[in-house]
């Protein structure tokens, strides 16, 4: 047997020796909370515990797999095989089978999936005669799986004053009977979701006492990892299965729990004390994993949290660089510097693309990181989720806007000529699909000469209806630019508004991609096409050329060399040598639906904690002046949690809106140079090949060559002016296109728009949050 103690510090070595007692042990982030934990199990074994004794919960079966793995090492033997070490779901199925007669379930019972779970729901809804748009199956299963983490069963569901008038609210009185109808259904056959795996271990323990007795006496030792991320189910077993020898050993940092929206409750790991007589509390303070530094903005942050265990996170790491505080002027910007300081960083640092992460609150944020790091060839990874461009609503909506520049298009009719809902099914497609081939002619001639092809009635209307709406979208094409051509489509399909109407969390999740595709769209149409500030050709068929490479699928190599990007959910439990964390704006982070109540804040407030947490070495907090949201840009506000950090421990940059500091320009400079011998990987030669031409595709107008700019030296005095009060009739000087007169101001007061006649260049519109002008007079 090893020396498993060898190498703990003085509170690690005393967390793992304590045998008998409740015991909590407060592990700060990095503090080696799984080796503490590991080796406790095995200091257990090898004073004589019996291996059949101990029960060890985790969130992960990762996290279980290590644990084994683990003791085993240090034991030298088999033993370890014999804990009941896993998941709270798998440990729970396990004793459910053994038990499962007991509730009127087979041994053998089936353990459905989301999918089968929703698949269940949809046959009820229909069954009983209720509106499929209304109950929706993602919506009433995730209602569903709420009630069961929260011990509601069916009936105590039906009899729920609150529960029914916030149904009523929402349109959906009969959910109760849809709860209990699905749960009749699952019954009869012999099946259990993935929340059955909880609550029915519940009433397995509740209702049966020979069965808790059994079990009281079988699991003497009890250790609990992530316990702040339990949920009540979770924490009414686990009290059961303790209650008589109370040897508990929970593992948990308050700081971290950020899955309310998931049912777990921070009040279990709070409340710890009060629930046992005599808890040993050991707080594990020493990180090993970032600097002082990052570690000194962590702990100013979250000291302001009423609700939580006070501790102090330290490290003997080195003291570390200041925590680069990076303002920019827009999202796009922000993308770019991210995208330049990870070149930098590399060249510097010798870094490679997996020592990057690039954090965010919401899956939407991603695009604008996404585009720049495409633009520059790094290599990157959506982890947590899917790549913004390949996520079904946004690839349902971009087929829109493929069909109407290109009704041959056949694979993006198909995509979207039932969705939304409007009553050619499946069948129907098939029989286009047929004609087409028959005939030897497109899916779209099929359905401009639907008449002919014998559909029934109702069919042959919604066809008819599909076209007509189609190409009342095209006639805009000439008139209109891509944005407003966008918008249309959105409102006149009813595509925002199916998403908007779906409260989930996932529905809510794509209504807000939707807008941020609609983002990208209007930045596309306001912003300039290069530094210069000029404006381009901003027609549909000009944006669904530049996204082109952006939406085509990656060769995934689960090996590969590559940034990754996800939610700071997505992101607990990971660490990087550099984190970058976007978005430390106001309504944005902390969000603008988690600040109703001091509870709501404080998670907020512990998801920039964990967030702050996950870098080793260099940490940078960005924010952008502001943002394309829900198609205007808008003003920002910085987030309150910066004002919460002392100067003394930043380092603050600006980076962005054409008058980049030094800072930036040498981030740039290392990206040029990079861009100029970077080739190593597939993915960094493909992304900078130019798209190959598509016109051909488009109807005529929708390109055009750029003209010829005359370029001018600029005075040797030239300094930007401010232009906040620029009027009409005003002689400018711009850095490219030489002397002009103001003919025009135009735009919002956010995002002013200027018609300059140049002597040399012609007329030009200039976007002044953008362009470098100097005011001749």
């Amino acid at each position: 047997m090893q020396d498993y103690l060898k190498g703990l510090n003085e509170p690690q070595r005393e967390a793992a020796t304590h045998i008998n007692g409740p015991l909590m042990i407060v592990a700060g982030a990095g503090s080696g909370k799984t080796k503490v934990l590991t080796t406790r199990i095995a200091h257990l074994m090898a004073n004589g515990i019996d291996a059949f004794n101990i029960l060890a919960l985790t969130f992960t079966n990762k996290a279980a797999a290590e644990m084994k793995e683990r003791v085993e090492k240090i034991l030298g033997n088999n033993e370890a095989r014999n804990l009941y070490i896993g998941t709270f779901h798998s440990v729970f199925a396990r004793i459910l089978r053994a038990e499962a007669p007991r509730i009127g379930y087979p041994n053998n019972f089936t353990i459905y999936d989301t999918d089968d779970s929703r698949s269940v729901i949809k046959t009820v809804v229909n069954e009983l005669n209720l509106d499929d748009k209304l109950y929706k199956p993602n919506v009433v299963h995730n209602r569903i799986s709420s009630a069961k983490n929260a011990l509601v069963g069916p009936d105590e569901y039906a009899n729920d004053y609150y529960l029914q008038q916030e149904d009523m609210r929402a349109n959906r009185p009969a959910l109760a009977q849809v709860y209990k109808a699905y749960q009749v259904r699952c019954f009869k056959n012999g099946a259990m979701d993935f929340d059955d795996l909880l609550f029915k271990m519940y009433e397995l323990l509740r209702d049966f006492p020979e069965v808790l007795h059994k079990y009281q006496h079988k699991f003497k030792y009890i250790l609990i990892d992530e316990y702040q991320d339990t949920n009540p189910v979770q924490y009414q077993i686990t009290k059961l299965l303790a209650a008589v020898n109370e040897n508990i050993c929970v593992v948990g940092d308050d700081a971290q729990s950020i899955y309310s929206f998931r049912g777990a409750t921070i009040e279990n790991i709070l409340q710890f004390q009060q629930d046992y007589d005599d808890v040993k509390v050991i707080k594990l303070e020493q990180n090993y994993r970032s600097t002082q530094s990052i570690l000194n903005v962590a702990n100013e942050v979250i000291k302001n949290n009423k609700g939580q265990l006070p501790k102090s996170l330290w490290t003997e790491n080195a003291h570390g660089e200041k925590i680069k505080l990076v303002r920019t002027m827009t999202d796009n910007d922000e993308g770019k510097y991210v995208a330049d300081t990870i070149q930098e960083q590399k060249l510097r640092n010798h870094y490679h693309n997996k020592h990057f992460a690039i954090l965010y609150r919401t899956n939407a944020q991603s695009r604008s990181y996404e585009e720049s790091l495409r633009r520059m060839g790094i290599a990157y990874r959506i982890f947590g989720g899917i790549s913004f461009y390949q996520r079904k609503e946004i690839k349902d909506f971009i087929s829109y806007l493929r069909v109407i520049v290109n009704t041959r298009d056949e694979e993006a009719l198909k995509r979207i000529i039932n969705y939304p809902i409007r009553g050619i099914g499946k069948t129907s497609v098939e029989k286009i699909v047929i004609f087409a081939n028959d005939q030897n002619i497109t899916f779209w001639d099929v359905l401009t000469r639907a008449s002919e092809f014998g559909f029934k009635a109702g069919t042959l209307e919604a066809i008819q209806n599909f076209v007509t709406m189609i190409r009342y979208f095209q006639s805009m094409l000439e008139q209109k630019n891509a944005y407003d051509v966008a918008v249309q489509v959105g409102k006149h399909t009813n595509f925002v508004k199916e998403l908007f109407n779906d409260k989930s969390t996932e529905g809510l999740a794509r209504y807000e991609n939707v807008q941020e595709l609609l983002n990208s769209i209007k930045e596309f149409t306001e912003s300039p096409d290069n530094e210069d500030g000029e404006v381009g050709d901003k027609t549909l068929g000009a944006y669904l050329q530049q996204i082109t490479l952006l939406t085509d699928a990656d060769e995934k190599d689960e090996n590969a060399d590559v940034v990754k990007l996800m939610t700071i959910h997505a992101a607990k439990g990971l660490e990087f040598p550099v984190v970058f964390v976007g978005g430390l704006e106001e309504t944005l982070f902390p969000n603008a639906m988690s600040i109703n109540t001091r509870e709501e804040l404080e998670e907020e407030r512990r998801l920039f904690y964990v967030a702050v947490t996950r870098a080793e070495k260099h940490l940078f907090l960005t924010y952008a002046n502001a943002r394309y949201r829900f198609g205007s840009l808008t003003q920002n506000e910085p987030s309150r949690f910066l004002d919460e950090l002392p100067e003394t421990f930043l380092d603050r940059t600006y980076a962005g809106g054409g008058a980049r500091n030094q800072t930036s320009n040498m981030g740039s400079a290392f990206a040029r140079m990079h861009r100029g011998f970077e080739g190593n990987t597939q993915f960094s030669n493909a992304s900078r090949q130019a798209p190959k031409s598509k016109t051909s595709a488009l109807p005529t107008g929708l390109t055009s060559k750029p003209p010829q700019t005359v370029q001018h030296i600029p005075s040797k005095d030239f300094v930007p002016s401010d232009t906040t009060n620029l009027q009409e009739g005003q002689k400018v000087e711009h850095q490219k296109f030489g002397y002009g007169l103001v003919t025009k101001l135009e735009g919002s007061a956010h995002n002013p728009i200027a018609t300059v006649k140049f002597e040399l260049n012609g007329e030009k519109k200039i976007m002044l949050n953008y362009a470098k002008l100097r005011i001749v007079e």
